[in-house]
């Protein structure tokens, strides 16, 4: 069958977050983060396990739906 909607909003949101952690990672690496430092690796640090979930739950929603 394929990727559902739902599941389609799922990976969408896990590679918006992935690309805000890899975006984050290149911020503190610079040394004068857009938003500071605190802001910026509180963005880091929710964006990795979010991303992970989101992802996990794509795979799912699909694997569910075959």
């Amino acid at each position: 069958m394929g990727m559902t909607p739902k599941s389609g909003v799922f990976l969408l949101g896990s590679c918006v977050t992935a690309i805000a952690a890899v975006g984050s990672v290149f911020e503190l690496s610079y040394g004068d983060p857009t938003y500071g430092i605190a802001t910026t690796t509180a963005i880091l640090i929710a964006s990795i396990p979010i991303s992970a979930v989101l992802f996990w739950a794509a795979v799912k929603d699909t694997k569910a739906n075959q």
